[in-house]
């Protein structure tokens, strides 16, 4: 808990909300999956009320581990693509800083190349 007069930090709020989100939308996925169990039971009548709560829980358990790995290779992906998108990014900046400093050099050479043909001509 924060005490009085104490600030929290951008870093520390926008942790706070991500583990909020997260939270809630994990609840939000284990309700609609109760939801879909629930349904899916009722189609089957013949169900006891034992064998319809097994039949859910096992639904649930299975929707939920379905979710978690369809959300990590989605945050695997996405770590892959963060590295390849900073490998270009760096890649596009190195060729940018030799390029200005190609054109720098041309500029240097041709300002050099003035200044001798005018000390000449003035000769």
């Amino acid at each position: 808990m924060r005490r009085e007069g104490e600030h929290v930090s951008h870093r520390d709020g926008a942790a706070l909300v991500n583990s909020v989100e997260g939270y809630l939308r994990a609840r939000a996925y284990q309700e609609d999956a109760c939801r879909e169990a629930e349904e899916f039971c009722a189609r089957m009548p013949w169900l006891t009320s034992a064998q319809a709560e097994d039949v859910t829980r096992h639904y649930v358990r299975q929707r939920i581990a379905l979710t978690r790995r369809m959300l990590q290779t989605t945050a695997d992906r996405a770590v892959e693509l963060r590295g390849e998108y900073e490998a270009r990014y760096s890649a596009l900046r190195r060729e940018l800083l030799r390029r200005h400093a190609a054109g720098a050099c041309a500029v240097l050479a041709c300002a050099t190349a003035v200044g001798s043909l005018a000390g000449a001509l003035s000769r």
